[in-house]
């Protein structure tokens, strides 16, 4: 296994992309990472549950560290229905 952001274990290479010393991931790496399929993160995307939105020069969506920390805190709430 090969751990990546934050100790989070990865079975993939880490094809994150550095800007100015800072690690951003592009959308499929950032599905495989919180474990969700892309209709859900764009959906999150629409309801604007990740936050501010950064894209490379290509408009190629990219996502930092601590977006995908709070997907990832998003995905681990419970609710209750009654």
């Amino acid at each position: 296994m090969i751990y990546g952001i934050r100790g989070y274990a990865k079975r993939y290479i880490d094809m994150s992309v550095k800007i100015e010393g800072k690690s951003y991931y592009r959308t499929a790496e950032v599905c495989r990472i919180v474990g969700i399929s892309r209709n859900t993160l764009f959906r999150w995307l629409e309801k604007r549950v990740v936050g501010k939105e950064y894209r490379d020069y290509r408009g190629w969506r990219l996502f930092t560290e601590d977006q995908i920390d709070t997907m990832k805190e998003r995905l681990s709430r419970i609710t209750t229905v009654e």
